[in-house]
């Protein structure tokens, strides 16, 4: 029985060896080559995969894509929409911070430009109290969102503010939630940032709690989120000496810091994640494969932290009357020599040389009227010498301290931190100058109640307001400042005629 068993083994043995002596069917060199086709099937299928991630975004003006509605620039300057570029792959981006907390006010913009070829970017914060040339009294960039009834019709008015104020149209805009931040630091693995100073600050209203310490360490998303929102704290004793300006160099520093750690190839591996990021709080003309074409060409060209350039838009605080409010009002006017330079230098993508006269560059004159570099006035009541009622020549001591504001300058009780509405034209309107100013940005903030023609997307309710003094007859056509239209140079030159930087008027 034994030999039997041990006997079938052998021949089951002998049986398995034969099998496995029996050659193959494929030679060596067929291996070799299927074993190419297999690699470069998979290489193929990368490729395709890498071309639909990664999609060069197509340069086409606005009038040219049926995509977008063209923009009626009226009686103002008409912004370069095409033209030769500086190079092969020049691009600019207006990137729009909501705060959807706040009101839906976009206080954070900035005017980002990337030369891809050059592997060289410039990004331009533009304050929120910068002045421009709009119909209605408060002048601020960031009420034209609001005034003009939000959604898309406010983020394409303050597109045509920005592309007039600086000369061309950007090719793409991204609105970008303030949510988005906290995720995108999330998806990172944290932010390491050097927090300037200590922060505290609470708006229940808003859900709004900053409670940060100074120093370098790594910040969460809700860390950032919280260190780049904040101003100021409660008791107004504490937070930037100059306000919005101070947060607009904080989130400069924060987005440097960003950019550096997020060009580690590490990150490229968490795709997924910044997709859904950008899917719940992105709005764009960019695709998101257009987005990861600018992240690949940043990666692989080599861009560097040291040429990202972050400037502010070079400006100088003034006040300026409000027929409104019956007060001063604070603003900041471009720097407008500087703007240019900055403009021809680093922002366009055109290699056409601008003028002061193709930049909207508001100003406010001695006499108290505003100009404009392009001899328009869009407020031809601004353009006159205000009128200023003679009780409003002394300021009570009161009104002189300034008053609590949350995050968006809005005017606060203090007793009960509730949004204090004052109703236009009222001699007890809180605040003259600094953060405590009235600001339109805010959902809350009541409209230009002057008698002038208003356009169909400012709110149109009537105020009741103490009726403002008609200018003196003598003065129904003051002679501005600046011309009605800039007298075109007969020959090539850097200086712009017809305009002048005026100092501006004197507070009170």
């Amino acid at each position: 029985m034994w030999d039997k068993q041990q006997k079938g083994k052998r021949v089951a043995g002998s049986h398995a060896e034969k099998k496995a002596k029996k050659p193959s069917r494929l030679t060596r060199q067929q291996k070799i080559l299927m074993a190419v086709a297999v690699v470069m099937a998979i290489v193929l299928a990368a490729v395709v995969a890498c071309q639909r991630l990664f999609v060069e975004p197509e340069l086409i003006s606005r009038e040219e894509d049926p995509a977008k509605e063209a923009i009626d620039y009226g009686e103002g300057t008409q912004p370069r929409a095409d033209g030769e570029r500086k190079s092969d792959n020049w691009y600019t981006v207006l990137i729009l911070g909501r705060d959807t907390g706040g009101g839906g006010n976009t206080d954070t913009i900035l005017l980002a430009s990337y030369d891809v070829t050059n592997q060289k970017a410039t990004v331009m914060s533009i304050p929120r109290d910068t002045m421009v040339n709009v119909s209605w009294d408060i002048k601020r960039i960031n009420s034209v969102y609001n005034m003009n009834g939000q959604g898309e019709k406010g983020i394409t008015a303050l597109y045509r503010e920005i592309a007039q104020l600086v000369g061309f149209e950007p090719d793409y805009q991204v609105v970008v939630e303030w949510d988005a931040v906290g995720e995108i630091v999330d998806a990172m693995g944290g932010v390491y940032f050097d927090v300037p100073r200590d922060m505290n600050y609470d708006d229940p209203y808003q859900d709004l709690h900053i409670h940060q310490e100074k120093g370098y360490r790594l910040l969460s998303g809700d860390d950032a989120m919280q260190v780049i929102r904040y101003r100021h704290d409660n008791n107004m004793k504490y937070g930037y000496p100059d306000g919005d300006l101070g947060r607009i160099k904080t989130q400069q520093a924060f987005l440097k810091a960003v950019v550096e750690q997020l060009l580690q190839v590490k990150n490229f591996t968490k795709i997924n994640q910044f997709a859904k990021v950008f899917q719940n709080n992105v709005e764009t003309d960019l695709s998101f494969s257009n987005i990861c074409w600018f992240g690949q060409q940043a990666v692989t060209g080599g861009l560097k932290v040291e040429n990202v350039k972050f400037v502010t838009m070079p400006n100088t605080p003034v006040p300026c009357w409000s027929r409104t409010y019956r007060n001063m009002q604070s603003y900041v006017v471009p720097n407008a020599r500087e703007l240019l330079d900055l403009v021809n230098n680093e922002l366009s993508p055109f290699v056409e040389t601008f003028t002061l006269s193709d930049l909207d560059i508001m100003s406010v004159n001695s006499n108290g009227s505003v100009s404009s570099t392009t001899g328009h006035v869009e407020d031809s009541r601004a353009a006159l010498p205000p009128v200023k009622p003679a009780q409003t020549t002394e300021e009570p001591a009161e009104n002189n301290e300034e008053p609590l504001v949350d995050e968006n300058g809005n005017v606060l009780d203090p007793e009960t931190g509730e949004i204090i509405v004052v109703a236009p034209g009222t001699e007890t309107d809180p605040g003259t100058t600094g953060s405590g100013d009235a600001d339109p940005g805010a959902s809350a903030a009541p409209p230009d109640t002057s008698t002038e023609t208003k356009p169909e997307t400012e709110p149109q309710t009537p105020v009741a307001t103490p009726a403002e003094p008609e200018p003196p007859a003598a003065q129904t056509e003051p002679a501005p400042e600046t011309p009605a239209q800039p007298t075109a140079p007969t020959e090539p030159t850097t200086e712009e005629p017809g305009f002048a930087i005026i100092d501006p008027a004197p507070e009170g």
